[in-house]
């Protein structure tokens, strides 16, 4: 089974301009995602619109596609990256992994958990019923941005999702929403997807839809059109790197490792 990871990175940023080229402990942020990725898949590419990431991430060895600066949402970006990966190498794969360029302390781990909603590793078989997957993560009860930031999701009972927001959902009715987390599990939604070949076709071919503009979540225009996605639950924190404070942070959290 051939797995292909997708970095898409622009180095535009309303927040953190040239975010992907941002130095942590010597290295730039992309190398770190990328370098982590590859501990687990052997085809990994980085997926920009940029001439000096496509400079940065030959630097250290990656390898790297120049994509259209036209798309609209990571996920077209993803799709002509693999187009063109495929081309290049002459390979087949079963499953594109689309992996967020600004989370450093990407665990590798993650990686296999959303690989497991495709892949029945015990009879060596991809499951029919799964066309998209991602990851999310239950909130803490300390979790202090509960309130005012993230994307949540609710999930059926087969753990699909039902609807993604960001706004906390479900709402719970008559109870103050410091005891909501007493009355039920929030989930929060880490922002890494896995698509077979012909479901990123078909998604990246979708038209924009009413949810995904309302929430600017583009994967509730899969869900609007009636599609299925498949939820991993992990309990790995991440951290997205998209203020200062973020960058400081993982800086912090990436140097104590390396002592």
């Amino acid at each position: 089974m051939n797995v292909l990871g997708v970095i898409p990175a622009r180095y535009g940023s309303t927040r953190l301009n040239g975010k992907p080229l941002l130095d942590i402990c010597g290295k730039p942020m992309i190398q770190h995602v990328y370098e982590q990725a590859k501990k687990l898949l052997p085809y990994v590419v980085v997926a920009t619109d940029d001439k000096r990431i496509v400079t940065a991430v030959k630097k250290f060895g990656g390898e790297v596609v120049m994509t259209s600066p036209d798309h609209k949402t990571g996920t077209n970006r993803c799709l002509e990256a693999y187009r063109v990966y495929q081309k290049r190498h002459d390979l087949e794969f079963n499953i594109i992994v689309n992996i967020q360029g600004d989370e450093p302390l990407l665990d590798p781990e993650q990686i296999r958990l959303l690989i497991s909603c495709f892949y029945d590793e015990a009879n060596d078989t991809l499951y029919r019923t799964t066309e998209l997957a991602t990851l999310v993560i239950p909130v803490k009860p300390t979790d202090t941005t509960f309130t005012n930031s993230g994307v949540f999701v609710v999930i059926d009972r087969f753990k699909s999702a039902l609807y993604f927001s960001r706004s906390v959902i479900p709402f719970v009715r008559d109870a103050d929403k410091s005891e909501w987390q007493k009355q039920h599990t929030f989930y929060k939604h880490i922002g890494m997807y896995a698509f077979k070949p012909q479901s990123l076709i078909e998604f990246a071919s979708l038209q924009q839809t009413t949810l995904e503009v309302a929430e600017s979540l583009e994967q509730n225009r899969w869900l609007e059109n009636g599609k299925n996605i498949k939820v991993e639950i992990t309990d790995t924190e991440t951290i997205g790197v998209d203020t200062q404070d973020d960058l400081e942070k993982v800086r912090k959290i990436i140097s104590t490792k390396e002592k």
